[in-house]
């Protein structure tokens, strides 16, 4: 697929770059991108509705999954962690998105790791924060800290490593958000209440036998969790912790029914890059992502008011092929390309980091009682993701329905998914030491997966009258 960087806008880029190194020492590990324009007095402050977002993280580590402060699983990424990578990574995006912010979010390991290597990426990445306004933050064990640990000793590490990263960054910085995997409400009711952190990404839609944890059950938008359950967006006052759980990576939802890899289709993907570009190649994947970016930033939008679109993309990646072998050269291209395409298709969307977007919703939500998400994607072609085929997804406080059908034929759709979320949830107990309790995830009456025998899809009809109520409550145009 052909750059879509105009020539023009590159020129000026370049100008811009060259003009900040001015303020650098030539060669510096510090050097940075050009910073964005500061704002002006007549700009007006931004607000969720109406807007379509992107928010973008990466992550620092020193081995693949880290499952408490001790003890670590997987390859030693320590090689790939380095300011070379670093800057890469960041130049791409300044290049193809001049003004981005996004969030860096540190393990335990890469914030005590004393080699040369990681000390001067702390340095830069700090640059970064000050120069372009990117987010630092802490990401605890490697996304599945309550699948490793207790939730005591959950609260002792985002305590420490929150302080670490203020402490790295310095002049009394305190990130807005969390970045997380997943995490347990008492968890996030800790942040909220006790670390005065009101935004978190908390939860990865539909993961299912995927790496080391299981969280397939919640809505695929900002919510405020339950005091029950993560995955259960509060039911009202005093269920509600103020802390604004984010998705992690936005998928294609055809994909997305499916457990792991069943049937050899990739269930994550989406707008990530292993199970896109690294995975099918830069041409193949970057459609994939495209097609996914616009069922929210097309339709979407419009059912919705506003539009998000999330990654992660671990600093790994940048060089991964190195270690795990991914296909084509880093990714990189493909990051620029995507980036790139969507500020040509959608001039307006804005980059932002997590703690400005989760920050953006709280002032626009007070609590869950207005929740109304609605999407409908057709397939991409895409493998996992037929073109013959529609999902449409309702998602609210009382529960998420997902009806499978042929594209553009309501009436061949079937129910593949109603979690409810006014029935009782439960997480699971502390694991004991030693030990991993993988499953997390909240389902209830029919889930997307099929991994139950009560998991058979089934016509609007069939379902109960109780359940036809609840539904037509809020969408009486489906039961007509």
């Amino acid at each position: 697929m052909k750059r879509l960087l105009a020539a023009t806008a590159f020129g000026v880029l370049l100008v811009g770059m060259a003009c900040s190194a001015l303020q650098h020492k030539t060669g510096t590990d510090n050097a940075v991108p050009a910073a964005p324009a500061a704002p002006t007095a007549t700009d007006a402050p931004l607000t969720l509705m109406g807007h379509r977002f992107v928010t973008f993280a990466t992550v620092v580590r020193v081995r693949q999954i880290e499952v408490t402060r001790e003890t670590a699983h997987g390859p030693d990424e320590s090689s790939l962690h380095t300011p070379a990578e670093a800057k890469l990574f960041r130049e791409t995006i300044a290049r193809a998105w001049p003004g981005a912010r996004i969030t860096w979010a540190f393990t335990w390991l890469a914030l005590n790791d004393q080699r040369p290597d990681y000390q001067a990426l702390r340095k830069l990445v700090v640059s970064y924060h000050q120069q372009l306004g990117d987010e630092v933050t802490f990401l605890p064990a490697g996304y599945f800290a309550n699948m490793y640990n207790s939730r005591e000793q959950v609260n002792r590490d985002l305590h420490d490593g929150l302080r670490l990263v203020s402490e790295m960054v310095g002049n009394g910085y305190r990130p807005r958000c969390v970045i997380a995997g997943f995490l347990s409400a008492q968890n996030l009711r800790y942040l909220s209440e006790t670390e005065g952190i009101h935004v978190c990404q908390g939860n990865i839609w539909s993961q299912h036998a995927v790496d080391n944890g299981d969280g397939d059950g919640s809505v695929a938008y900002p919510y405020y969790p339950s005091r029950e359950h993560f995955l259960k967006p509060a039911q009202g006052k005093e269920d509600k912790i103020d802390c604004v759980n984010l998705d992690g990576w936005t998928v294609d939802f055809l994909n997305a029914r499916r457990a792991g890899q069943t049937g050899g289709f990739r269930s994550r993907a989406g707008v990530g890059p292993i199970e896109t570009l690294l995975g099918y190649g830069t041409e193949k994947g970057l459609a994939q992502m495209l097609a996914t970016t616009a069922t929210h930033f097309d339709d979407g939008f419009k059912a919705n008011g506003f539009a998000w679109v999330t990654s992660i993309w671990e600093l790994a990646l940048v060089e991964g092929r190195k270690i795990y072998g991914y296909r084509g050269r880093n990714g990189m291209d493909g990051l620029e390309q995507w980036l790139t395409e969507i500020r040509r298709r959608w001039p307006e969307a804005k980059c932002i980091t997590h703690g400005e977007f989760g920050t953006l919703w709280r002032q626009q939500f007070k609590d869950n009682e207005k929740l109304d998400y609605q999407f409908v994607k057709r397939g991409s072609g895409f493998p996992g993701s037929e073109p013959e085929k529609q999902i449409r997804w309702f998602m609210n406080k009382d529960f998420r329905l997902a009806l499978l059908g042929d594209a553009g034929r309501d009436a061949s759709e079937v129910v593949i998914d109603f979690t409810r979320y006014d029935l009782p949830a439960q997480e699971p107990p502390d694991p004991q030491p030693g030990k991993h309790v993988r499953n997390w995830s909240l389902m209830n009456r029919l889930n997307q997966k099929g991994l139950r025998p009560a998991d058979k899809p089934v016509p609007l009809s069939a379902l109960s009258a109780e359940e036809q109520a609840l539904i037509k409550r809020h969408y009486p145009d489906l039961l007509k």
